[in-house]
């Protein structure tokens, strides 16, 4: 018994980069670096290249299709991870991220740049579904937290730098350079991590999944998939073809998703339905936000887009110094805590968005508002993945992370749509542009608040 003390001390003791884990933590940490680059660096040429290839009307279809994909992306990893192990789907996750760059960057049409997108919304999914997995498979409990604080922080630091640079490069060369450029450096790079992905040996085997918990079939995910890219691509307009595409989208998604999820997840039943849930009313509240905040700014505040570019910059150092923060408190608060904090913070937020319509206060009030939302995200979505991971059946922890990117990208969409169509419709009835903002943030409160009340029921025993 004495000897045994010394090796759980020592086992206590090692951390993400002790030799144990050193390799899982670096192939980790490449990966989100290099998607995350790859991803957000290529936002700002989207309408340049829209525009370039005469397909600025079907611009709403381009920018939403990585969204869509990413949910038949995420269930497909899911499903994956869950049978053979996190690594196959990440390493083709990577290999595929590389290919829809070259796709996109040879489009000769609007349509091959936005099948460029929905196969790197697809190949997105997989590598942030296997991510999660493979944190669940190859750390304990006690390195979860900073695991995933350490993601946060790789996935910022190519935000911050990524889309300014893709801007310049795109006005003084060409938004094509732009997708060949991240090609040509993620090519060697991801061929790396694939290697040690391969040579790794400190990822734990999945467990035999459990024959009571159902698999979403591929075809029902494609359908949530296109639900949601006719309804992205129909809140984008009013007239009757933009109508027509919301119906038809929201019919499927009504009918499909919920085949994607546990049970319970609508009732917010106990453990893993209501922590699907939480992601997804939160996830909404959030990018709704940092949607109608910045367009608040520019058009009825008349800020500088430099004062708007650095409340976005804020709001990701604020989302990753949360993070950290939330993986340094897991043990002294427990993780349902955290995200009650999280939700009252979105719900403050949205509070201090609706002030900063106001035009006797400072318009930099909107513009703090996506600082303490990014606040509130930072130390609510690591929790909730945890308590994901802690709640998944033996075995299936792919699936739990795929259920929780479904509902993160449905309540993007749901809640956002229905803002939208509240601020339209304050448009058309003759208000203000500021009554059309108060409405759309007013609605917001709405789910932040429910997140709050509802974080309970996502406890661990």
């Amino acid at each position: 018994m004495a000897e045994q003390a010394p090796a759980r001390a020592e086992a206590a003791a090692e951390g993400l980069f002790s030799r144990t884990y050193a390799a899982a933590t670096a192939s980790f940490a490449g990966v989100m670096f290099l998607t995350g680059f790859a991803a957000l660096a290529v936002v700002p040429t989207l309408p340049v290249a829209a525009q370039d290839l005469d397909g600025v009307s079907l611009y709403p279809m381009v920018a939403g299709c990585f969204v869509a994909a990413s949910l038949l992306g995420g269930v497909l990893g899911g499903g994956w991870a869950d049978r053979a192990g996190a690594r196959r789907p990440l390493a083709a996750g990577l290999v595929l991220a590389v290919v829809t760059l070259l796709v996109s960057a040879t489009s000769t049409s609007i349509w091959q740049l936005a099948a460029g997108r929905f196969l790197d919304g697809v190949a997105g999914g997989m590598v942030a579904v296997s991510i999660n997995t493979a944190i669940g498979q190859a750390y304990p409990d006690r390195l979860r937290p900073r695991a995933l604080a350490l993601m946060s922080t790789c996935w910022i630091v190519p935000s911050l730098a990524g889309p300014p640079l893709a801007g310049l490069v795109a006005a003084w060369w060409s938004w094509r350079a732009v997708f060949f450029g991240l090609a040509a450096l993620t090519l060697l790079p991801a061929l790396a991590v694939v290697a040690m992905l391969r040579s790794r040996s400190g990822q734990a085997a999945p467990e035999p999944p459990d024959a009571r918990t159902p698999r979403p079939a591929l075809l029902v995910a494609a359908a949530v998939s296109a639900g949601a890219a006719l309804a992205q691509y129909g809140i984008s307009g009013w007239d009757l073809r933009h109508l027509v595409c919301t119906a038809a989208g929201l019919a499927l998604l009504a009918v499909f998703a919920a085949r994607l999820l546990p049970p319970g997840t609508w009732r917010a039943a106990r453990g893993l339905p209501a922590t699907v849930l939480l992601r997804g009313l939160a996830s909404g509240v959030y990018f709704t936000l940092e949607a109608f905040v910045p367009l608040l700014l520019d058009t009825v505040r008349r800020v500088p887009a430099a004062v708007t570019g650095l409340a976005f910059t804020g709001a990701a150092i604020a989302w990753a110094g949360a993070s950290w923060v939330q993986g340094r408190l897991h043990e002294r608060c427990p993780r349902h805590r955290l995200v009650a904090a999280g939700a009252l913070l979105l719900a403050a937020a949205v509070a201090l968005a609706t002030a900063g319509t106001l035009p006797a206060l400072p318009a930099l009030t909107a513009a703090s508002a996506m600082l303490l939302a990014a606040v509130g995200m930072g130390l609510l979505v690591p929790s909730l993945t945890l308590l994901s991971l802690s709640h998944s059946p033996p075995g299936r922890q792919g699936y739990a992370s795929s259920a929780m990117q479904t509902t993160q990208n449905l309540g993007q969409i749901t809640v956002m749509g229905l803002a939208s169509a509240l601020f339209h419709a304050g448009l058309g009835a003759g208000a203000t542009g500021l009554a059309g903002y108060v409405a759309a943030f007013g609605l917001l409160l709405v789910p932040s608040v429910l997140a709050a009340l509802l974080a309970a029921r996502a406890r661990t025993v």
